[in-house]
């Protein structure tokens, strides 16, 4: 079974708030946020995560974490 996320134009409160602080200089939101629109509690964790991944303390320069990330969604065959 397969639910749709909530569209940026129809999203409200927490949601919204979410869309509106990651969305990109294309102009959209990405489809792993909207992944987690219906249940906004895991829209914190994931930004919770990712933050902490790609801005937290370590070793590794941004260029470095970029590549690992650009690396692991190509292994993926992920678009992103």
């Amino acid at each position: 079974m397969w639910l749709p996320p909530v569209p940026e134009d129809e999203a409200t409160g927490e949601v919204a708030d979410a869309y509106r602080r990651t969305r990109r200089s294309w102009g959209g939101v990405d489809h792993v946020v909207q992944a987690h629109s219906l249940h906004p509690a895991s829209i914190r964790s994931l930004m919770s995560f990712y933050t902490g991944l790609m801005h937290g303390d370590c070793r590794l320069e941004m260029r470095q974490r970029e590549m690992i990330a650009v690396t692991v969604s190509s292994l993926n065959e992920c678009h992103y």
